[in-house]
């Protein structure tokens, strides 16, 4: 008989005769960090046990006993963090949560050194509880479609995490955009100044994003809200069971379709990833901005101090500590998505074990974008902008100049006509260290007679603005409608409703 089964056999021992190797046998153990699927794992559970009670395996006694062990075995985190807690003094706060949240980990994993994945673990937990009964659980199903279906939730609920801290975080932008008034920037192209903007326009582009990653998400969401459950190893269930029972229970659509594709996709977990990614790459661009305007050279905002660190060397300095981390965690999120995408792509159906290194960069990515959620609302609400220094910027470096030759426009000029001329006016200025509004209308006259008294009207930095009077654009009218589009799109981006999403 395997040694194991002096304290709990393995799930699948009865067709070995020798013990396995101890290194190899710790060293492909999942529990270690599959641990944290275990509110998923008893959720799945419960939904099976509801579904093979249905079918007759247990009776509603064994069934009503099976429920209320699963539910003690749901306890075990709290319990090991009520004594981590106390013994630490643990304070609250999304850092201290995901310590300690690391130490329940840690403690659980040690409280059952036998234990090989979740699905192992709860099942001995459950022996504990109600004796031979947990044995029956097993009836019907395999490790195949209850990792499958524990994966789904555990993306599911990091979905729904993020969605909630996508409009925390979009919030916080639509303030400072609708605070921001009539505050104008310059706008950047090849990071050269290229036109004013209105601060709040540029703050609207970024909760744009936020917008198409929250659909993005959203959409995901739907389409991997399937069960697998009653999929078996490969083949489906060997038993006839209803499995609308179980995906009820644990709100999914309805059953998978397929039981192979069921026990081998990974798709939701990539497309989750995906979605991370360029959700990452957003932060990132926002991140790369703000670290290049707190710099003197820009000078366009002042870091909060609560989101800075200083030099260990230099005591003038305020690092960008939170922006220049947020740049590298979009790496991170990079990189667990192109993770699943090679672990994946050379599989032949159906499930393989290489598919357990798919379970730690989802959980990383499921992390780290909680991390960047936490932080981003709060210092978001914090900056402070340089309004004044950001409209001189505004009103130099000759960024009237698109407006100047649509005024020639006007004047029936042709535009290539419009910007030769425009740009000679430029140049001519450069050499004489001035602006483009304080060239006179003589010196004007010299690029072009059509060059009238209401030039300088038409260039100033009100009228530079408004001259973009395109839905989407910067006038001042404009961004007044899109503030209060942005506003109104924050009603979409409630936290998620199953039934009025899916009818």
């Amino acid at each position: 008989m395997n040694d194991s089964s002096k304290s709990g056999s393995k799930m699948w021992s009865g067709r070995f005769r020798e013990p396995l190797d101890q290194q190899f046998e710790q060293w492909q153990r999942s529990f270690p960090f599959d641990w944290r699927l275990l509110p998923q794992e008893i959720a799945a559970s419960s939904a099976h046990a509801r579904m093979i009670a249905a079918a007759g395996i247990l009776t509603s006694t064994e069934l009503e006993t099976t429920l209320r062990g699963l539910a003690a075995i749901a306890k075990r985190p709290d319990a090991w963090a009520t004594r981590i807690s106390v013994d630490n003094s643990q304070p609250g706060g999304a850092a201290q949560a995901a310590q300690l949240n690391r130490q329940v980990g840690t403690a659980l994993v040690a409280s059952a050194p036998h234990a090989e994945d979740i699905h192992h673990y709860v099942e001995l937990e459950l022996t504990k509880e109600i004796g031979d009964l947990a044995l029956k659980l097993h009836t019907g199903r395999s490790r195949n479609e209850q990792i499958a279906t524990d994966m789904r939730l555990f993306v599911r609920d990091s979905i729904d995490a993020t969605l909630l801290g996508l409009r925390e975080w979009y919030t916080a932008l639509l303030k400072q955009a609708e605070d921001a008034g009539d505050a104008v920037m310059p706008s950047y192209t090849h990071l050269q100044r290229a036109e004013p903007v209105l601060v709040a326009h540029w703050l609207l582009a970024y909760t744009t994003m936020i917008a198409r990653d929250h659909d993005r998400l959203a959409d995901a969401r739907e389409r991997m809200n399937f069960c697998p459950l009653g999929s078996g190893a490969v083949a489906g269930a060997t038993l006839t069971l209803n499995r609308k029972i179980a995906s009820d229970a644990l709100g999914f659509y309805a059953p998978t379709n397929n039981s192979m594709d069921a026990t081998s996709d990974r798709d939701f977990a990539l497309e989750f990833t995906q979605c991370l990614t360029t959700l990452g790459i957003h932060i990132s661009r926002f991140a790369e901005e703000l670290t290049l305007y707190s710099t003197a050279e820009f000078g366009f905002l002042d870091l909060p101090e609560a989101f800075a660190t200083g030099s260990s060397a230099m005591p003038q300095k305020k690092n960008p500590d939170l922006t220049e981390l947020a740049r590298g965690k979009s790496g991170r999120l990079l990189g667990a998505s192109n993770t699943l995408a090679m672990l994946i792509k050379g599989l032949p159906l159906a499930y393989n074990k290489d598919l357990q290194e798919g379970q730690e960069p989802v959980f990383d990515a499921a992390d780290t974008i909680a991390g960047l959620l936490a932080v981003l609302p709060p210092f978001t609400r914090a900056l402070r902008f340089n309004h004044a220094r950001m409209k001189q910027a505004a009103e130099s470096g000759y960024l009237n100049a698109m407006a100047a030759a649509t005024y020639l426009v006007h004047k029936g000029i042709p535009f290539r006509k419009a910007h030769e001329k425009v740009g000679n006016a430029v140049r001519f200025a450069l050499e004489k260290g001035v602006e483009l509004n304080a060239l006179s209308l003589a010196d004007l006259k010299q690029f072009g007679e059509e060059f009238g008294d209401d030039f300088h009207a038409a260039i100033s930095l009100q009228s530079t603005l408004d001259c973009h009077d395109v839905f989407g654009g910067t006038a001042t009218a404009r961004v007044k409608e899109a503030l209060a589009a942005a506003r109104e799109r924050i009603n979409s981006l409630a936290p998620w409703d199953s039934e009025a999403s899916h009818g």
